[in-house]
């Protein structure tokens, strides 16, 4: 945490310290989609360090609309000196938390040497330089082998594995995969992944035909009610441990159906449960997970899909770019202030083969078919490839094209325009840091982002704090929209003007994580990013 600076100073008397944050209306330049709200942000409860007494820090909404960033910040009439700083895009690909792309992550071998897709493989894959957080299935009958008996070690190492390397994951617990099915009436451990107590406490299964093969197989019936049971007694135990937990992204509600996507398109003689039902599931697990975002898979539609809604769980479709208009199904979970979750419908590289013949057909890969569903639906989250290597062939192939998306999807702040004006009164000298962020992806932040002001020194050292934390909540920053953001310090003369001294802007996800002395863990898109992720501004 910054620390007074008397090295260049000397004692410094910091009266106070107010920081103003102005909210502007959409910047009619921006590459995202039109969106006329402006975000307020509320009064902070606390400030830090040398500050903590007598600080505080106002929001306000302004309802003009930025003109493309021609815009002067006000300069009092005084001694004034001004100055500007050069704000470039920072080169290269960009990954943020919470947002951005993912590739199959199926355990903590992932991140072995032998492991040859993988992040330290001999293939140098460098899509991982993209991949912001890991994704992948369980299956409900190994973490939950026994009624009552539970067994996350081989998640655990994975979500520890993920943790060392920055990311998260999103859960995905399967009760059954058709996949599997490769012969007649194949052992059933192989396919149906609902925990064998099931069906000796009572559950009932059924026959049923695997579509386009001679194969048969058993498949639950998913509205018994001894399986929707035994479904919420998991979800509560799945709850009771990892609600909350930072190394989760989200959870997928995967209790029906094949790949638990809440369709049985693959398998005749097994049929869906009533809207009534999948409600009901949907109401228990919203009541059992109050921290952890929850998903709603593929094919749940309608009035399934609104009540999920209204319950705060989002949805994700894994139908892209095989699947004409799908990326529009998305919308009303972008409109209900939810992120927006996609994967495509087949591998990049199955993709590419594809008849493209619509209808009765599967549509090829494109990247302008994958650059239009990213952008019409508002994606906060993709899968990069769903195949097992780990997005080697599509980075190779589209390592350009990739690069520049991580900054379009999601979230992305970009630093528009910032000035350190400070004026000498009679009394006293007060500089104020005024800087404009546009967010130029297509989603909000989806969590409470809390910027930080800082004087630092050549080697990047915080050595003073410029006013207060400026509290984001999640969900107010609007894709498209610019906002200007004052930290104005009392009593501070020009530091930055002594050898040495700079001004760093920096992004964390909680107030105490900055208090603590960690480094932020989001990126401004700017040149000038230090290695702890602090972005240096540079003058011109």
């Amino acid at each position: 945490m910054a620390k007074p600076f008397s090295k260049y100073l000397g004692k410094i008397a910091l009266m106070a310290a107010v920081a103003l944050f102005v909210a502007c209306g959409d910047d009619s330049s921006g590459s995202g989609p039109e969106n006329t709200e402006s975000s307020a942000v509320e009064e902070s409860s606390s400030s830090a360090d040398i500050f903590s007494s007598s600080s505080s820090w106002i929001a306000t909404n302004s309802s003009s609309s930025r003109n493309d960033e021609k815009d002067t910040f006000s300069v009092p009439s005084a001694d004034t000196t001004k100055i500007t700083y050069a704000l470039r895009p920072f080169a290269g690909p960009l990954s943020n938390p919470h947002k951005g792309f993912t590739v199959p992550t199926g355990g903590a071998w992932t991140f072995v040497p032998e492991f040859e897709y993988g992040p330290y493989g001999s293939l140098n894959n460098r899509a991982w330089d993209l991949v912001s957080y890991g994704s992948g299935y369980q299956q409900w009958n190994k973490l939950n082998p026994a009624k009552g008996v539970y067994d996350w070690t081989e998640l655990e190492k994975l979500l520890n594995a993920l943790a060392e390397h920055n990311m998260t994951y999103a859960l995905r617990v399967l009760p059954y995969t058709p996949s599997f099915i490769k012969s007649d009436f194949p052992p059933q451990e192989d396919y149906d992944w609902t925990p064998p107590f099931v069906y000796e406490m009572g559950a009932k299964k059924i026959q049923i035909d695997l579509r386009g093969t001679d194969f048969h197989a058993y498949a639950p019936v998913w509205d018994d009610p001894i399986y929707l049971q035994a479904a919420k007694d998991f979800a509560k135990a799945l709850a009771e441990k990892y609600d909350g937990d930072p190394r989760i992204e989200y959870i997928d509600v995967r209790t029906f159906g094949e790949w638990g996507e809440w369709h049985t398109s693959h398998m005749l003689g097994s049929v869906m449960p009533a809207d009534s039902v999948l409600k009901d599931m949907l109401d228990y697990y919203a009541s059992v997970f109050k921290k952890t975002q929850l998903v709603l898979p593929s094919n749940g539609f309608g009035d399934v899909y609104t009540h999920a809604l209204d319950l705060g769980i989002t949805k994700r479709d894994d139908g892209f770019i095989g699947i004409p208009g799908r990326p529009d199904t998305l919308l009303r979970a972008y409109n209900a202030n939810l992120p927006t979750i996609a994967e495509n419908i087949a591998g990049y590289r199955t993709m590419l083969a594809n008849d493209d013949l619509i209808p009765g057909g599967t549509q090829k890969w494109t990247a302008e078919r994958w650059v239009d569903a990213i952008t019409t639906a508002h994606l906060t989250y993709y899968v990069l490839d769903q195949d097992n290597d780990c997005g080697y062939y599509f980075y190779k192939d589209n390592k350009a094209l990739a690069d520049s998306m991580s900054k379009v999807i999601g979230y992305n702040f970009t630093v528009t325009q910032a000035e350190l004006v400070t004026v000498a009164g009679a009394k006293d000298t007060t500089s104020t840091l005024n800087i404009t962020v546009k967010n130029t992806g297509v989603a909000p932040c989806f969590f409470d982002v809390y910027m930080v002001a800082e004087f630092v020194d050549s080697t990047g050292k915080a050595l003073a704090q410029i006013g207060v934390p400026l509290l984001i909540p999640k969900g107010t920053f609007k894709d498209g929209s610019s906002q200007i953001f004052f930290f104005k310090t009392p009593g501070v003369a020009n530091v930055v003007t002594q050898p040495g001294v700079s001004v760093a802007l920096s992004l964390y996800e909680s107030e105490d994580a900055f208090k603590n002395g960690e480094n932020p863990t989001v990126r401004f898109d700017n040149d000038g990013l230090q290695g702890n992720n602090k972005l240096l501004l540079k003058s011109r």
